[in-house]
């Protein structure tokens, strides 16, 4: 989440977004629940993203794109 940015919007609301994690944006009225709801974004995004055998871009030197075929190769297993 440290990669995340954050704009208050004219209208006083709060977008996020991860600019590594293309997709991942989220809107809501203050900051704490935009930065709740980027983190539930975050979390579906990772999900579908290993689910296909995606790479994921290596943030803040953290890499979760070791054994990605394995588990891409079960998924469509069933």
């Amino acid at each position: 989440m440290r990669a995340a940015n954050y704009e208050k919007l004219e209208d006083g609301t709060y977008c996020g977004v991860i600019k590594k994690c293309p997709g991942t944006i989220a809107f809501a009225a203050t900051l704490y629940e935009c930065q709740e709801e980027l983190r539930s974004v975050l979390e579906d995004w990772l999900i579908v993203k290993l689910r296909h055998g995606d790479r994921i871009p290596v943030i803040g030197g953290i890499s979760l794109n070791r054994g990605i075929s394995t588990i891409a190769a079960a998924s469509a297993r069933g």
